[in-house]
């Protein structure tokens, strides 16, 4: 061995090595557990990767290495989500083509992964832009479609003029485009393709209880599906006979206290009831309540507004005509687009009266007796108080017989909701997948394009700016859009329309069971074998929208006889963000970003990846420190001079004693656990506190197991040196393909244990004791002790609580 580690030499080296011997190809011997590792799919950019991103990479990449080595079949595969948006506003900025940008950009990732150790198996890449790829995606489209969960509508949406396309709900970010944070959104209406999701709302939600993700993640996502159960009622309008207000509501007990109505500015009734005389004020708030996102609408801070229609409705339950209103709190997505207003009962409600100087009758006293509170609603659960024959129910009898009143008298019914709307899939733009179907000039109408025409090849353009007419560039094409009706060979023109980047991310996981099967999306028996993934790794940004859409698909799979499985990713944790050494997000425009390039020539890709592995735990944001990767760079450099004092005394299998056993093997024990629960920086920590016991022994007094056990476990992390150090040590064979050291538990075995001593709750002593030692000799040792003599003051303990090995607490 050298006298130092030399990472441009040794890295360079073994990557070669690793790729001519198709090393990380991926394996089913049989009577081997198979183990998945993902990490959601990149879309490559011309940045390339930043330090940043290889805080996901790297952690997965020492899993797929640690569990191959524990005897598992690994999947670790890598692909690129290369249509959408992103990637053609990237090639427009650079003034070239994204046919030309996304296979530069994805050969630049491919590198900078390989450079960094990742073990991938690239003979399974895929690209979401190639024909073989988007080829299923289109198919899918069409079983969407024969199911019924795939429907063309016209309907008003978000619109970003930079994108020039439309936007999902999910895609609006606080009145903004999510890609363009200073681009506020407008609403157009066209005709669009809809996915139906939300025929699988209570699956989605109900099915959150089997899986293990982060709890804020589940949380985002039971938000956004917004499941709410109450009744759906309907108020005749004042003077429009036929015409009424149907309105959900979770508090149907409040509806004696109803004293106003309040519609969703786009509600198409608002037009009919206005009054000549309120007409110009409810026209100019519609106007500004279309160019405001849903959040902006919804805001708790935001001050409430409104104006009057001039109609009334009539309150069935009091028998009294009630002021009809408009607010943009009101979305006409949700529910019905029209709320009846309880202000006594909803806190909103109550502003928007106070301020308006409506009424607010009180219907729910406290269940206590106690007052209703006068400068606020009684938002609580209650007792029913001037509310006819509600009086003196609870809260949820009274819910109950509203419900049954209703339906009895034809005016309502018990109804479900959901704050989720069907996902808008349609995008007018040029880098997509073709929607896959054609409209006939004839008879036929909507058709699909037969399976057996698929794919749908987007053509080759050179001009391919979106056009900001709301028709996608495709419109452009004659040789495109101008086909025969596959139902009656009669003239007819193709969808223009692509899907959203999002319908490739939706199935991709499946793709690489079997990336090279053409008569299938997948292979069964393969997805059978490999799916659903073992551990799915990445941002927490894509809880409503990747995360959500890919459950959906699955579970319609699953429907279709396609797939034994509900859920995709049973087990999902999210990396913290990295942010750059200002505390702010690593951008080009701000000069902060880090690749791990500059870090790789400068310390060395094994120095990078500890680096990324001890800066703080997996899963919590931290800032970027350069030094960081100069202490590592030092740390394995003192286990390089270890390594190779031992193998310059001739690697001696040694004479090791007790002390030197048990502490590799409790090493064995901690690393293993910790890289299994993902605790990478505490896994690394105990290998740096092992280095600095063994560096002190000799090579003798270390022996074989020690020194070996240290490589094997430090090599998943450091994979390129400890491929030349385990070499070194006289094998043939590539680390990578050793087994993973075990520990012997009887060595593992704690023989003392610290009882902490505390009187009234302050820690007064600390006793280092045989483990199992009896509890009177453990008290009789803390009374005489001289410490808690002193604090003790001559008392006698009045309570003693002891806590095997752990604890003894004295109450004086």
């Amino acid at each position: 061995m050298d006298e130092r580690y030399d990472p441009k030499t040794i890295e360079p080296k073994w990557q070669q090595d690793w790729e001519r011997r198709n090393l990380y190809l991926t394996r089913e011997d049989p009577g081997r557990p198979k183990f998945y590792v993902l990490e959601m799919f990149p879309y490559p950019s011309g940045a390339g990767l930043s330090v940043g991103h290889l805080h996901n990479y790297v952690p997965c990449d020492v899993v797929g290495r640690y569990k191959r080595m524990a005897g598992f079949n690994v999947l670790h595969p890598m692909g690129w989500d290369a249509f959408g948006l992103p990637a053609e506003n990237e090639a427009l900025l650079k003034q070239s083509h994204p046919a030309e940008t996304v296979p530069r950009y994805a050969a630049n990732f491919k590198r900078q992964l390989i450079t960094s150790g990742c073990a991938y198996d690239w003979t399974r890449e895929i690209n979401s832009s190639s024909p073989e790829y988007y080829k299923w995606t289109q198919w899918f489209f069409l079983l969407l479609y024969k199911r019924g969960l795939a429907y063309r509508a016209l309907g008003s949406q978000w619109w970003c003029d930079k994108c020039r396309t439309i936007l999902a709900n999910e895609q609006v970010v606080n009145g903004c485009c999510w890609r363009h944070t200073d681009t506020p959104v407008s609403k157009k209406d066209l005709e669009q393709w809809y996915i139906r999701i939300t025929a699988y709302a209570d699956r989605l939600l109900d099915d959150l209880e089997d899986i293990d993700w982060p709890e804020p993640i589940k949380l985002m996502q039971r938000n956004w599906i917004g499941r709410s159960e109450g009744a759906e009622l309907a108020f005749p309008v004042t003077g429009h006979p036929g015409r009424e207000v149907r309105f959900f509501t979770t508090r149907p007990d409040t509806v004696f206290g109803v004293s106003f109505m309040v519609l969703a500015p786009e509600h198409p009734l608002v037009a009919e009831i206005t009054t000549p005389e309120n007409r110009a004020a409810v026209e100019e708030y519609v106007s500004q309540a279309r160019r405001q996102s849903e959040i902006e609408r919804m805001s708790t801070v935001k001050e409430k507004t409104g104006v009057f229609t001039g109609a009334y409705a009539r309150n069935l339950f009091t028998n009294k005509d009630i002021p009809i209103w408009i607010a943009d709190y009101v979305l006409m997505g949700y529910g019905t687009g029209a709320i009846m207003a309880a202000p006594g009962e909803d806190q909103r409600d109550y502003e928007f009266a106070r301020k308006y100087g409506l009424e607010i009758p009180r219907v729910t006293a406290p269940e206590d007796g106690s007052p209703t509170p006068e400068d606020r609603a009684f938002t609580e659960h209650g007792v029913a108080i001037n509310s006819g024959f509600l009086d003196g129910m609870k809260t949820a009898d009274a819910i109950k017989a509203v419900c049954r009143y209703a339906e009895d008298k034809r005016i309502g019914k018990p109804t479900v909701t959901y704050r989720m709307r069907d996902w808008l899939i349609s995008r007018q733009r040029y880098w997509g997948a073709p929607i896959p179907m054609i409209y006939c000039k004839g008879a036929c109408g909507i058709v699909a394009v037969p399976e057996e025409q698929l794919p749908v090849r987007l053509p080759a353009m050179k001009e391919y700016q979106p056009s900001g007419t709301g028709r996608s560039p495709l419109a452009n094409v004659p040789e495109f859009v101008n086909t025969t009706c596959p139902k009656c060979g009669g003239p007819a023109e193709r969808e223009t329309d692509t899907l959203d980047g999002f319908a490739c991310s939706s199935w991709y996981f499946l793709r690489f069971a079997s990336p090279h099967e053409d008569k299938a999306p997948f292979d069964r028996k393969a997805v059978d074998y490999w799916l659903p993934v073992d551990l799915y790794v990445g941002g927490a940004e894509h809880a409503v929208m990747h995360l959500l859409y890919a459950r959906m698909w699955t579970k319609v799979m699953y429907d279709a006889g396609m797939l034994g499985f509900k859920e995709p990713f049973p087990v999902l944790r999210n990396q913290g963000m990295v942010w750059a050494a200002d505390g702010q997000k690593m951008s080009k425009s701000k000069g902060n970003v880090v690749t791990p390039d500059a870090m790789i020539e400068k310390y060395g890709a094994d120095a990078l990846r500890l680096w990324e592995l001890f800066m703080g735990p997996f899963d919590e944001p931290t800032n970027w420190n350069e030094d960081g990767v100069a202490a590592t760079e030092r740390y394995l450099g003192r286990v390089w001079t270890m390594v190779r004092r031992y193998v310059e005394a001739g690697a001696p299998e040694g004479n090791p004693g007790a002390e030197t056993l048990k502490r590799a093997h409790k090493t064995i024990r901690t690393v293993t656990d910790h890289i299994e629960r993902l605790r990478f920086n505490t896994a690394v920590a105990a290998l740096m506190d092992q280095l600095n016991y063994l560096a002190r022994l000799k090579p003798e007094e270390a022996g074989r197991f020690a020194i070996e056990s240290y490589v094997l476990m430090l090599a998943p992390m450091a994979p390129h040196m400890c491929e030349e150090m385990w070499r070194a040590l006289g094998h043939d064979a590539s680390i990578h393909l050793e087994p993973w050291p075990r520990f012997d538990p009887e060595l593992t075995r704690e023989e003392t244990a610290t009882v902490v001593v505390q009187i009234n709750g302050k820690v007064r002593d600390r006793l280092e004791v045989a483990i199992g030692t009896p509890e009177d000799e453990i008290r009789a040792m803390a009374l005489s002790s001289g410490n808690v003599k002193k604090y003790l003051g001559g008392k006698t303990p009045r309570k003693v609580i002891y806590v095997p090995n752990k604890l003894l607490s004295i109450v004086a």
